[in-house]
């Protein structure tokens, strides 16, 4: 009996994962609001945050979770191979073909079996997450909704040797890859931050602070609820103090900003090469202006 018609694969045309090394890029708006949960344990509880016109609920099965921050690992792959390719010339499609070897090696992970089957693990999350947002939405209350994976299948040969992975990506996700105003080049350090938050952050960073030499700031009862994180506020302070105590992000210093009775502030700014961090992550607020939108 012959294999049920699939309407959406037959209007895609497969585009093959383009070979050697490119620039990760990241979707901005994937950056500046929690999609992805931060914890390496299972999450079942929802994200549901909203502020303003802005609305992200995202939902994930008893079985596999929410797709976590690393599993969005295969987003930036999937971003960076879809503008090298619209910078190239060459045609995209959201039907994607790709070896395990070719996007492990891109996200600095290993190639063990190991490896692999983190890989599809991370893959099945990102399908059977559930997302609703008003984000690029005309009307703040329509929701567009989606996985972040359509769907996705092991390729084999004739004699049924493997060839790698093939998966569709969403409409909205694809979108906003194609508009060069929403993509950021990130830092490849990127991939080797370990800690859920330190990875969040990074990527809010990235997007509020860009290159700006004055930076950004944000109170930390802001970043926790923009994070979608389950950890009580208290915890999630500790955390950030020790962020900035370490100054993991790449190319960026942070630090912590008080007054004598107004909540802590975290400040950014981005850092040229050349310039060393004094200990602590501390620095001259006058010399180095930022930001307190």
């Amino acid at each position: 009996m012959p294999a049920p018609r699939d309407p959406q694969r037959e209007q895609l045309e497969l585009f093959h994962a383009i070979p050697g090394e490119m620039p990760a890029r990241d979707v901005q708006d994937l950056m500046a609001y929690p999609f992805f949960s931060l914890a390496k344990s299972r999450r079942t509880v929802p994200i549901d945050f909203r502020a303003g016109p802005v609305t992200v609920r995202v939902e994930g099965t008893a079985e596999h979770g929410l797709a976590t921050i690393w599993d969005a690992d295969i987003l930036i792959w999937a971003a960076s191979q879809i503008v090298e390719a619209r910078d190239a010339g060459l045609r995209s499609s959201r039907l994607m073909a790709a070896t395990p070897h070719e996007i492990l090696r891109f996200v600095g992970r290993g190639t063990s079996l190991r490896d692999y089957q983190r890989l599809k693990a991370a893959l099945d999350r990102l399908q059977s997450t559930s997302v609703a947002t008003s984000i690029r939405q005309p009307n703040a209350r329509r929701l567009h909704r989606f996985s972040w994976i359509n769907e996705w299948k092991e390729r084999a040969d004739g004699q049924g040797r493997p060839l790698g992975v093939e998966l569709i990506l969403p409409d909205w996700f694809y979108a906003g890859v194609m508009e060069d105003s929403l993509v950021l080049t990130i830092d490849a350090d990127y991939f080797r931050l370990t800690g859920g938050i330190e990875r969040w952050l990074y990527r809010l960073v990235r997007k509020h602070a860009g290159w700006q030499p004055e930076g950004w700031r944000f109170e930390f009862a802001h970043l926790h609820r923009k994070s979608g994180s389950l950890a009580r506020f208290a915890d999630f302070a500790c955390d950030l103090r020790r962020i900035v105590a370490r100054q993991p992000l790449p190319g960026y210093a942070l630090a912590i900003v008080r007054s004598r009775h107004g909540p802590e502030v975290l400040a950014f700014r981005p850092v040229p090469s050349a310039a060393p961090l004094r200990a602590g992550g501390s620095f001259n607020e006058s010399a180095w202006p930022v930001d307190s939108r």
